[in-house]
């Protein structure tokens, strides 16, 4: 069977994510899980070569097709990379099997 599937993460400030997956949808995603998450190793705002850090973070993750997600994750960089408010780092893993989803 054909690796056709990528799991793109993203990690964004809390509070960015129902924007995120709006610009996710608007390129093509179906929909995604968020998971709220919390930097470990200082408290509070902190600068990290020159970006503030925030502790609390969304978790976003997304199952697409291989064929969308280069322009999911383009979309997604434009509007919510680390030059945004929302500050988001975006990569993708490939995914051997997808079970019980009907993709289109």
């Amino acid at each position: 069977m054909a690796n056709n599937h990528d799991l793109i993460v993203s990690i964004v400030n809390k509070g960015y994510c129902d924007a995120f997956m709006n610009t996710a949808r608007e390129a093509g995603a179906q929909g995604g899980t968020i998971l709220n998450a919390r930097g470990q190793g200082h408290e509070g705002t902190v600068k990290f070569f020159g970006i503030s850090v925030e502790d609390e973070k969304d978790i976003i993750i997304i199952l697409t097709n291989r064929e969308k997600k280069a322009a999911i994750m383009r979309a997604i960089c434009e509007t919510h990379g680390l030059n945004s408010k929302a500050q988001g780092i975006i990569f993708a893993l490939p995914v051997d099997n997808v079970l019980g989803l009907n993709f289109e």
